[in-house]
């Protein structure tokens, strides 16, 4: 499969947020986005802000560090808001119910490299850096499923 990318420069918190209200609403059942980036790169402001714009209540939305695993229940599916951080080993991720969630479920997985080889092929990988350490991030879509394209190219419209 052919390696597509795109790139979007987001100069604050809110442009960042908006980026991902917009890649959430076209996502579905069996999608999954690996969130890559160091500490402080803004994985759990993006997920936060996707979560709450598919919920159809508002909720707290924490971040998963301690728990591992939030799940949400939208209008349409389950959201899986995984944070692997502090996994050890991939056998783990079966533990979790990952693999199920994987086919059944929006997963957001921050710390993907945690899962190995189990990250789904068809998974769309959200990179985000933080230079300079201020309010920008450059962000990094990467995908090999031909599914992703239009969606891409719709939420950075």
């Amino acid at each position: 499969m052919t390696q597509h990318s795109a790139a979007f420069t987001s100069t604050s918190p809110d442009e960042t947020a908006r980026l991902a209200i917009r890649l959430g609403a076209g996502l579905r059942a069996g999608d999954t986005l690996l969130l890559e980036g160091e500490i402080g790169a803004g994985k759990s402001h993006f997920a936060r802000a996707l979560i709450l714009s598919r919920l159809a209540e508002p909720e707290d939305v924490p971040s998963p560090t301690f728990t591992i695993v939030q799940a949400y229940d939208l209008p349409d599916c389950e959201l899986w808001h995984a944070d692997l951080y502090r996994l050890g080993d991939p056998d783990q991720i079966v533990e979790l119910g990952l693999l199920d969630a994987f086919q059944n479920a929006i997963c957001l997985i921050e710390w993907p490299d945690r899962l190995d080889d189990l990250a789904p092929p068809e998974a769309l990988t959200v990179r985000l850096e933080n230079p300079d350490t201020s309010d920008r991030r450059d962000i990094t879509l990467s995908w090999t499923h031909p599914a992703w394209s239009d969606r891409i190219a719709e939420a950075l419209a």
